[in-house]
């Protein structure tokens, strides 16, 4: 049975994975959408179960992503790859939220994150892969950011936690 431990230890490998991959897109491509939020959200995940590592006294593992994941060949690949990785992270936290039931906290930010990915990145980047690189996948501009997409009904930001 995987201790509590390990599968945080597995969840935050995985945020820092989803950040330097976002990263790399928006290195190569510019501060496009829904990266740019994504990415920020990303961040927002890993500081989450940070804490949890802080309350509980432990070390968390060190990020091995950071500045070695490629950038895709196009924004449309990005996105293809972001709803790949939104699956796949679904499926990881389904995974550790049998592993660490019997701690409620872990379990209330494990499916926090897992929420999130579902309902707010995956459909981002469905939007961006349908659109082909559209007004997802476009540059920020101002008065073009997160309340001016929603208001219109775009979408594509992560308003997540």
């Amino acid at each position: 049975m995987m201790r509590v431990a390990d599968a945080m230890a597995e969840a935050l490998d995985d945020e820092y994975k989803a950040i330097a991959t976002y990263e790399s897109v928006l290195a190569a491509f510019g501060p496009v959408r829904p990266f740019v939020n994504i990415v920020e959200a990303e961040r927002r995940h890993a500081g989450a179960l940070l804490r949890l590592y802080e309350r509980r006294g432990l070390t968390p593992p060190r990020d091995r992503w950071s500045g070695s994941v490629p950038a895709p060949a196009s924004v449309k690949d990005a996105c293809a790859a972001g709803v790949t990785a939104e699956v796949e992270n679904a499926a990881l936290y389904d995974r550790l939220l049998a592993a660490v039931s019997g701690d409620a906290e872990v379990a209330r930010v494990f499916t926090n994150l897992r929420d999130a990915s579902q309902q707010r990145h995956l459909p981002a980047f469905r939007r961006c892969l349908e659109g082909g690189g559209g007004p997802d996948a476009g540059p920020v501009r101002r008065g073009h950011g997160r309340r001016q997409g929603r208001r219109n009904g775009r979408g594509g930001t992560c308003l997540a936690h």
